[in-house]
């Protein structure tokens, strides 16, 4: 007799949980239905927003593909011009190197006004020392 009631406990226990399972499908099942129309809304809102975004990432590639276009071209044009003038390099070189020379030669002339210079400070400074 000590069965009994046990099975008995356990076949009302599964006849409850199968109770409130049947409630809750039928509460989900009729909440789902009636947001049908929700649901396909907000979907159909964020995929608008998607796009919006996606159109504008679009747009923002193609205005930094322009701007490197433009550099590009301009790049291409300082290179030609640097070609051109390369043409004139032995002319340039050969005005670098009269230059040099031409510094060099000042820098030695540099040198001998600051020795002048120094001699006539001595001279200075002597007449002072003596007079």
């Amino acid at each position: 007799m000590g069965r009994r009631p046990v099975v008995l406990g356990l076949v009302v226990a599964m006849a409850l949980g199968v109770a409130v399972y049947l409630r809750l499908w039928t509460i989900d099942y009729s909440v789902s239905a009636g947001d049908t129309e929700l649901l396909r809304k907000e979907f159909d809102l964020a995929h608008r927003e998607a796009m919006d975004e996606s159109a504008e990432w679009r747009r923002k590639y193609d205005e930094e593909l322009e701007r490197a276009n433009k550099c590009e071209a301009e790049l291409r044009e300082l290179k030609e011009s640097f070609s051109k003038k390369g043409g004139d390099s032995g002319l340039s070189n050969s005005k670098l190197v009269i230059l040099q020379k031409e510094k060099l030669a000042l820098l030695n002339q540099v040198e001998a006004l600051k020795r002048e210079l120094e001699v006539e400070k001595l001279k200075c400074r002597s007449r002072d020392i003596n007079h």
